[in-house]
Formats: C-alpha cells, structure tokens, sequence
C-alpha cells in the first residue's frame, strides 16, 4: 500500500519550457520501468512550471526512485534549461483514491 511520495516542483527557462514538457512526457516509460515506483504523475501549471508526483510503498522504493534515471535527468537539465534547481520534497500520504 502507497504510503509516502514525492513532489517536485520544477520551473523551467522560458525558452526551455517546451523542452522540459517534452522531457517529462518521456519520463514516463522510465517510470515504467522502476518496479517501486506505484505511481508516476508529471504535470505543467503554467508557462514555466512544472511538476512531478510519484508514490511508493516504502522509503527503499522513494529511494531507488531518488537515485534512478529521471532524477538523473532533472538534475543534468537544471544547469541549462531550468531557473533553479528542482526542490524535491518528501510526502507521507494520509489517503489515497485511485480507481
């Protein structure tokens, strides 16, 4: 059962913007792939900013998730296309609905 995720707030370089959305739709199938991983939301709030919900099971998967591929990637992308590094905060989920 979900119990803890993340939430990533990333806000993009105007000219970058487009660039970050195309990068975070592909995210997904790296998601797929991370067995820990339950589930995977990418979202844009406006122009610049971005963000990235994800759920686990225990603090092994948030971890692995933290050490895997699309971190990786976000941290690579923050010294060109973004403002500002991503701020990644940890969450403890009080209820969850997915149906």
């Amino acid at each position: 059962m979900m119990k803890i995720g993340l939430l990533a707030r990333i806000e993009a370089k105007p000219e970058y913007a487009d660039k970050v959305e195309t990068m975070l739709r592909g995210a997904v199938a790296l998601a797929e792939q991370e067995q820990h991983t339950v589930t995977w939301f990418s979202f844009r709030l406006d122009a610049t900013t971005f963000g990235v919900f994800d759920t686990f099971d225990d603090e092994q998967g948030r971890q692995g998730h933290l050490e895997g591929e699309i971190a990786a990637a976000l941290m690579g992308a923050a010294e060109t296309m973004l403002s500002s590094a991503p701020v990644i905060t940890p969450v403890d989920l009080l209820g969850v609905k997915i149906s």
